[in-house]
């Protein structure tokens, strides 16, 4: 008898390691438009931007549209906040929005990761897509 429970008991471990992974639900939410002030002059243009939400949290901030990798891998680029304002001054800070690079997102896993293309510059340089090539 004792064998049996031992059995048993391990079976029901074993079958808890074989259970099939949590799907992530991966969203791009709605555009938004903030301003995007340039480094040369002090003009604000005004571009859209929307959230990246994994599981229903805000992951990141992104720019234009995404682009299918394949059928599980999309990319598009990211955009962020900065916080402009020096530690010693005092009051509340200045929040301006930057271009970022392009984040690799996996809708199964719910990765997000930066993807790292050689002398790209987020201000000045534009990203054509072909696949899984960027020219």
């Amino acid at each position: 008898m004792k064998v049996w429970r031992i059995v048993a008991v391990a079976i029901m471990l074993a079958s808890s390691v074989w259970a099939a992974s949590k799907p992530h639900i991966v969203v791009l939410g709605k555009w938004t438009t903030v301003k995007l002030q340039a480094d040369d002059d002090n003009v604000a243009v005004d571009v859209k931007a929307r959230p990246l939400f994994v599981d229903g949290k805000t992951k990141e901030f992104t720019l234009g549209s995404a682009h299918d990798v394949t059928e599980r891998i999309f990319v598009v680029q990211r955009m962020f906040r900065l916080n402009d304002s020096l530690p010693q001054e005092s009051g509340p800070g200045r929040w301006r929005w930057e271009k970022g690079g392009w984040l690799l997102v996996d809708r199964g896993s719910g990765k997000v990761q930066a993807l790292v293309l050689p002398e790209f510059d987020p201000n000045y340089s534009q990203a054509n897509w072909f696949r899984d090539y960027a020219a």
